[in-house]
């Protein structure tokens, strides 16, 4: 059943009006007639089984069913805070990031991003984000879509990550070492309700000095086994753990 993610001001007697991008889907794309049923997801994750009662060449109007009763969320709040990538990295990272289960996503312009940020065009980008996550998390049956921040200095990251339980930064030279305790010690202590920020690197990895700083504050470093990982993949390894401990493990 196709899912739709809708403002709560969208819902009114309860009937829930879909426009622009999602109406045309629904009539044009799925091409969904007069009595078909739909998902809509809310702003604060309520999810309701809706019956399409209208379809104009500008909106659908479905009425809701009933409420369904969906447990789709990790149990935890986790946000990846990645070093710009290159070329559309940022996108895949966001896309499969989200059927993976992140909260938010904040890029942050570490040493080594190559990447420019134009101002100007900046908010584009973000909205190009936001439009990949809310598809992913429909693809995915989420019944929230993840928070995209704007890109962020290093300190304005660390002043973030303060409201989190805990903090993790995935360093590359510690997987050298052979360390591999850490992340487990920090997965196994998560509680429902908690709060996770993990920091990766961009192309190149993250500074010593920068593993410093983040360390200083509050982070812990971790690896991601043996091997040495992309920087579009470490995000979709870490988020796999997350929801091994929190999900499988249960």
């Amino acid at each position: 059943m196709q899912r739709y993610f809708v403002k709560n001001s969208q819902i009114i007697d309860n009937k829930v009006k879909l426009m622009d991008q999602d109406a045309h889907h629904i009539s044009r794309v799925m091409r969904m007639k007069i009595g078909e049923c739909l998902i809509c997801c809310t702003e604060d994750g309520k999810v309701a089984k809706c019956e399409i009662q209208e379809i104009t060449n500008d909106f659908v109007v479905a009425a809701i069913i009933k409420w369904l009763d969906e447990d789709k969320e990790l149990p935890v709040f986790v946000t990846i805070a990645q070093g710009l990538p290159k070329s559309d990295k940022l996108e895949f990272i966001v896309q499969k990031g989200t059927e993976m289960g992140a909260s938010c996503f904040l890029p942050f312009f570490a040493s080594r991003s190559i990447v420019k940020w134009d101002e100007k065009k900046g908010r584009k980008k973000v909205e190009r984000l936001e439009k990949i996550a809310k598809e992913a998390a429909e693809q995915s049956h989420r019944t929230k879509i993840p928070i995209i921040k704007e890109p962020v200095g290093i300190h304005e990251l660390i002043e973030e990550s303060k409201s989190y339980t805990y903090k993790a930064v995935l360093y590359e030279e510690d997987a050298k070492l052979g360390e591999k305790s850490n992340l487990s010690s920090i997965l196994s202590k998560l509680d429902s309700g908690d709060s996770l920020i993990a920091v990766i690197g961009p192309e190149g990895g993250l500074t010593e000095q920068e593993v410093s700083f983040l360390c200083q504050n509050g982070f812990i470093r971790c690896s991601l086994g043996k091997r040495i990982l992309r920087t579009e993949t470490a995000p979709l390894y870490f988020l796999a753990a997350v929801s091994y401990h929190t999900e499988l493990l249960g």
